[in-house]
């Protein structure tokens, strides 16, 4: 969109600086991997150190992994005595080496550190900026390759995945790095005169679809699978794909992937297939699992939400999308993005997270119809850039609420944050037709970070009585005894089990009772609801105990308040 003079200067904001800061980026690979990787760091480490461990997803992996350290053995995946087949060992590897590193250099308590356990989602969701920009090169200009990464690095959605110690941002950064390498096979294989990819750049791809493997199984496999698929289908041919050589790649898939799968399955027989294929995997798609169903067209309704502030120009982008269609570039991007997208829709269990991978051909896509000023006009279009300035305005009063019914306060401190974030929506959306989408989206990412840092920074880490396992752990952590244990009735985190200890017991009331006569030292921690039935089975038993204060706290896994009794056993004190 050009600009006159006269239009630059009647700009409400310093344009020239967010256009130098572009042009910074563009002048070379270095600089611009420099501003991606600060701008990230500025997107997704707010909180990221402050905000105790959540369940139930983050808590699992943490605790399965700090097991591992534990015993040290880096094969079998367990929660307590319960296996975790669920997903390879991948994540659990990159989660106790942060941690061995940490412990080695010194870190107090290193192993209930919860953000070291995240270090390897933040180095993945850093990486995957990264490597949108380097895939988005195979496309557009540099330029546009920078504006596609800040619109992974302000994304929501990467903004949440980025603070939890699971799988999904490191599974992110070994897709798109595979779909970089395909792309450039495919749009060689486009040109009268094609270039062989190195092997540098095979080894990339394999290496890539081996980790992601390792991280969470076979789904790395169906995203590029179906993008290969549809794109020689589509085409009429699958020759392209031979310059992948397919055999050496596979050879070198299976010596990096197979030694594990190898070493469990000497260990648990069929039963990691049995868990990871047929009761996880395949339990989504027929089913909802953990209360998590939904129908078609959820993914296509968040999306405005997770992947904001750059899912405001995505509708705007669309119809030059949909114009471009035929064309090479815009078909591979596609078979990236929608053959995956209705795979998604169509199972029925339903995470905004499962769409993530798919993300990263979304944002080029939009940096490509912004490079060639093609965004759409149309005024019912257009007037959608309002939300730039009315979501920090939604979300900030959301977060204040939260913080007054959860937390007991107003989260004065988050205000300055959301402030500044309206602010720069507000000019992000007022100033979208004097300054162009360029500018207006880096705008609006401001607003983003802003947002993030008063949400994750200030109010999350305020609201103690949503995170009970810290304030139970902490009762623990008190006592008078060199070695503490609990066990819990009614409340039954996994959160818990990685703070207290692996020792911890979650039972009903009845067992909760038992636990304390076993000996010396030990706590119950029992849910309101079961204190009658814990008092019961006390008398009848003839057991002595002490009574503590009671936690008034908010199960945000359950979104309902509850409140938890402390018992010791007498003689613990």
């Amino acid at each position: 969109m050009s600009l006159t003079r006269s239009v630059a200067q009647r700009s409400y904001w310093p344009s020239n600086g967010l256009a130098a800061l572009l042009d910074f980026a563009a002048s070379s690979n270095r600089r611009a991997a420099a501003v991606l990787v600060l701008v990230s760091l500025l997107a997704f480490l707010p909180g990221f150190f402050q905000i105790p461990p959540v369940d139930r997803d983050e808590a699992i992996f943490a605790e399965a992994t700090k097991q591992m350290i534990e015993t040290g053995d880096y094969v079998d995946i367990r929660f307590q005595d319960e296996v975790r087949y669920k997903k390879p060992v991948g994540i659990y590897w990159l989660q106790a080496a942060a941690v061995n590193a940490a412990d080695a250099l010194g870190l107090p308590h290193a192993r209930t550190t919860i953000w070291l356990y995240r270090m390897p989602s933040l180095i993945g969701a850093v990486g995957a900026v990264l490597a949108t920009y380097w895939c988005a090169l195979a496309f557009v200009s540099r330029r546009g390759a920078t504006l596609a990464g800040l619109m992974m690095a302000g994304s929501a959605l990467l903004g949440v995945e980025a603070r939890l110690a699971k799988t999904d941002a490191m599974l992110l950064l070994t897709i798109v790095g595979a779909m970089g390498v395909l792309a450039r096979v495919y749009l060689a294989s486009r040109r009268s005169e094609a270039e062989r990819p190195g092997w540098r750049l095979l080894a990339v791809f394999w290496t890539a679809l081996a980790a992601g493997i390792l991280i969470k199984g076979p789904l790395i496999l169906m995203v590029v699978g179906l993008a290969a698929a549809t794109l020689s289908i589509l085409d009429r041919s699958a020759r392209w794909l031979l310059a992948l050589r397919p055999l050496a790649g596979m050879a070198w898939l299976a010596l990096l992937a197979s030694p594990w799968f190898i070493a469990i399955y000497l260990r648990a027989g069929s039963a990691f297939l049995a868990d990871s294929v047929v009761q996880d995997m395949m339990a989504k798609i027929v089913s909802a699992q953990e209360t998590h169903g939904a129908p078609p067209g959820l993914y296509f309704a968040l999306f405005f939400v997770t992947f904001f502030p750059a899912s405001i120009l995505a509708a705007l982008a669309a119809p030059a999308v949909w114009a471009a269609r035929g064309e090479a570039p815009t078909r591979f991007l596609l078979a990236w993005l929608a053959p995956s997208w209705i795979v998604f829709e169509l199972v029925i269990t339903k995470l905004p997270h499962y769409v993530l991978p798919l993300y990263p051909a979304v944002a080029i896509l939009i940096a490509g119809a912004v490079e060639r000023n093609a965004l759409s006009h149309r005024v019912w279009l257009t007037r959608g850039v309002v939300w730039w300035f009315v979501t920090p305005i939604l979300v900030s009063l959301v977060a204040t609420a939260g913080a007054m019914l959860i937390g007991r306060q107003l989260g004065l401190l988050a205000w300055p944050f959301f402030a500044a974030a309206i602010v720069c929506g507000l000019f992000a959306w007022r100033c979208y037709e004097k300054d162009g989408a360029e500018q207006a989206f880096l705008r609006a990412t401001g607003g983003a970070i802003l947002m993030a840092a008063g949400i994750y920074a200030v109010i999350a880490p305020s609201l103690g009585a949503a995170f009970p396992s810290a304030r139970l752990a902490a009762v623990l952590s008190r006592s008078a005894c060199e070695h503490p244990i609990a066990a819990s009735a009614g409340y039954q985190e996994p959160s818990l089990v990685f703070l207290a200890g692996a020792a911890t017991r979650l039972t009903d009331a009845a067992g909760a009772a038992d636990f304390l006569r076993e000996g010396d030292c030990r706590y119950a921690f029992v849910e309101e609801r079961q204190e009658p039935a814990f008092a019961l089975r006390a008398e009848a038993i003839g057991l002595r105990y002490d009574r503590e204060p009671r936690i008034e706290a908010f199960n945000i896994s359950h979104g309902q308040p509850l409140t938890i009794a402390v018992f010791q056993s007498a003689a613990a004190r």
